[in-house]
């Protein structure tokens, strides 16, 4: 039985971000000290990224408000609302985000209507509020008032490897299954002006995105008429390092990010060990060259970490611009950005193969976590 994802969309806020303009806003704030402003500038030129998105309708140099809570566009000052005024924003901007990408994963699905959901996985770590996005997303969509919610918390950038795999096991168990997997992430809310070099690399990198997937094994449904993912494998492993290098904590004013700059060396030293357990599932695999492998779907935490995995694993640079596309166009969209390189792969002329272009994918988290998942891209 082959579990497809058979449609795959994605949403973004329609505030843009503007890498080179918010470099020069971040390098002057008050109380940046000299060095400070130097990591700023080093911190946003070699992020990869051009461009970002934001709910935060503030964060552009156009609007000006009467009473600015994050950003103040007349004296150019990011200003610092506590946690309570930040979350408020993710549950009504979140929503928006949340309900836009399930509605287009729906809307593409051929053959799937609102009431043939039956499990709906949301995914975020970057806001809580309750009833929470599953239920706003069964009621905005008109879902059966039955279908099984679950939502994945506060687990960070690899999020969407679980929720994918938990909706394989759904299907696997019910062959009647039809999951909406839906992961939306506000990461913006949460940027301040700070000399902390970790807190500087995130406000560098993040930005606000969705991504949502329809996923079935139902034997009445026709084949898609475009190519779609079938999910094949994951496995999931800890390196033997790396706990302190990677958090995401609550404080007093949003949410704070631990991303120490060891992160990409911990990567190129234990990304091979990672990789083995999910490779060694398929026999025709073992003892390939990584880059025989003809996609490569990596979580673009950084360009620095794209750069490490492109070299410990001898990859191509067209193996690599799914990732570092989406890094340039988007940022790092935490658990939602992988889904959007998927997409990307997804997008591309199919192949002439009978048996489909097989994937190798991978994101990054808290732990240090590692998720990897085989996917094969079936024709039309």
């Amino acid at each position: 039985m082959t579990v497809l994802m058979r449609s795959l969309e994605t949403a973004v806020p329609t505030t843009v971000m503007v890498q080179s303009q918010v470099r020069d806003v971040f390098a002057a704030q008050p109380g940046l000290n000299r060095l400070g402003q130097r990591l700023v500038t080093a911190a946003f030129d070699s992020s990869g990224i051009d461009t970002r998105y934001t709910a935060v309708e503030e964060l552009t140099l156009e609007r000006h408000s009467e009473t600015p809570v994050f950003f103040d566009s007349e004296t150019m000052t990011i200003l610092s609302p506590g946690t309570k005024a930040r979350n408020e924003v993710y549950a009504e901007a979140g929503t928006k985000l949340f309900v836009d990408a399930a509605q287009k994963a729906l809307d593409a699905a051929e053959g799937v209507e609102a009431g043939d959901i039956t499990h709906v996985v949301t995914v975020s770590c970057t806001g809580f509020f309750n009833p929470g996005p599953d239920y706003k997303i069964v009621r905005a969509l008109g879902l059966n008032p039955s279908a099984q919610r679950y939502h994945l918390g506060f687990m960070g950038c690899y999020a969407a490897f679980p929720a994918l795999r938990a909706a394989k096991s759904f299907c696997d168990a019910d062959p009647k299954a039809v999951v909406l997997v839906v992961s939306a992430e506000l990461c913006s809310l949460h940027v301040r002006s700070s000399n902390n070099p970790d807190t500087i690399v995130g406000t560098s990198l993040f930005a606000d995105g969705a991504a949502a997937a329809v996923i079935s094994a139902r034997p009445d449904l026709a084949p898609p008429s475009k190519p779609a993912l079938s999910l094949d494998f994951f496995e999931t492993t800890l390196t033997p390092v790396g706990e302190e290098s990677m958090a995401w904590n609550i404080g007093d004013e949003g949410f704070e990010m631990v991303l120490g700059t060891y992160v990409p060396h911990i990567i190129d030293e234990h990304i091979v060990g990672a990789l083995a357990p999910l490779l060694e599932r398929d026999e025709s695999l073992i003892g390939l060259e990584y880059r025989d492998i003809e996609h490569w779907a990596i979580h673009p935490g950084g360009r620095s970490i794209l750069d490490k995995v492109q070299a410990k694993l001898k990859l191509s640079d067209d193996q690599l611009v799914p990732a570092r596309e989406t890094l340039r166009n988007y940022g790092n969209m935490s658990s939602a950005t992988v889904m959007f390189v998927l997409k990307h792969i997804l997008d591309q002329p199919a192949s002439d193969s009978d048996s489909g272009e097989r994937i190798c994918s991978m994101a990054f988290g808290p732990g240090l976590t590692v998720e990897t998942a085989l996917l094969t891209k079936t024709s039309a």
